[in-house]
């Protein structure tokens, strides 16, 4: 496109003298155009980077996983806490107990409803006395519990109270991670079962687009002031056996476009730009040819 440009531009500035003054006016307007363009090139990913930290330059050099402001490696299993909120059923007779359905599998949490895979979970909240209060065996104290012993508990209860041989599954569905960028789909993923994996999750969002960087992926945790921050390069398959990749609640998980895909559209929309301006020239050049 821009060799036809200068082509074009030589065509006129062969035709007059006067033509040639009343062109390089345009050819200083266009070539200034473009180096501006140019010359801003190198910044158009950092233009469309979402939560650009100072660090991402490490993304151009990253082997396997690099940490930032690294806070170690947390508990393998997440310990339930004061509003979390608690989907229990149990697993012989699904119409007993605290959900009215099956619950959810495999869905964006802010797609659920758009998707039609959400069966209208009902679930409990877990009160600031660390209590959450279960049809027919009352208030449970759960907090500080792993899903796994909280299960074990209430399934006790159940049996001493009510049922034989229960059976129960315990669900805790407000975790979440955020994915952002270039995924197949971006949103809010639940976090279904403890130690779920970066790989899972980027599955279940139908992995990455064709103009996602591999080697730009982020997993930003903790506390939002001072966060850690954890860098993945797609491309090596040595990055997948990093703990770090076990994801959190609240994690937010971005990826960038790469460089080319980023200045391509940075150049399709500099090109709406200069098309009518090409157009102008074109017909004012017509206009003094026919008129001469």
């Amino acid at each position: 496109m821009i060799l036809k440009v200068f082509l074009l531009l030589k065509i006129i500035l062969s035709m007059s003298p006067m033509l040639m003054n009343l062109s390089r006016k345009y050819i200083y307007l266009l070539v200034t155009l473009f180096s501006i363009f140019f010359l801003s090139a190198c910044s158009v990913r950092k233009e469309r980077t979402l939560f650009y930290a100072p660090s991402d330059i490490v993304t151009d050099t990253i082997k396997h996983v690099y940490v930032v402001n690294d806070q170690g490696i947390s508990d393998a299993y997440y310990k339930i806490k004061i509003s979390d909120q608690l989907a229990v059923r149990n697993v012989q007779n699904p119409e007993f107990g605290a959900t009215l359905s099956t619950g959810v599998s495999g869905a964006s949490a802010n797609n659920v409803a758009a998707a039609g895979t959400s069966q209208n979970i009902l679930s409990f909240p877990v009160e600031p006395d660390g209590m959450v209060n279960l049809p027919a065996i009352g208030k449970v104290g759960v907090v500080g519990l792993t899903r796994r012993e909280a299960t074990i508990k209430i399934q006790d209860l159940y049996k001493q109270k009510l049922l034989k041989d229960p059976i129960i599954e315990l669900t805790v569905v407000n975790l979440k991670v955020t994915l952002l960028g270039e995924f197949g789909k971006q949103g809010n993923f639940l976090l279904e079962k403890d130690n779920t994996s970066l790989i899972e999750i980027i599955g279940e969002a139908g992995g990455i687009t064709k103009t996602a960087d591999p080697k730009t992926l982020k997993i930003i945790r903790g506390d939002r002031s001072h966060p850690e921050i954890i860098y993945v390069n797609l491309t090596d398959i040595n990055s997948l056996a990093s703990k770090k990749l076990i994801l959190q609640n609240n994690d937010i998980i971005v990826l960038q476009p790469t460089k080319g895909s980023a200045l391509s559209e940075k150049l399709q929309s500099f090109n709406n730009i200069v098309q009518p301006l090409l157009v102008v020239v074109n017909l004012a050049v017509l206009i003094f040819t026919v008129t001469r």
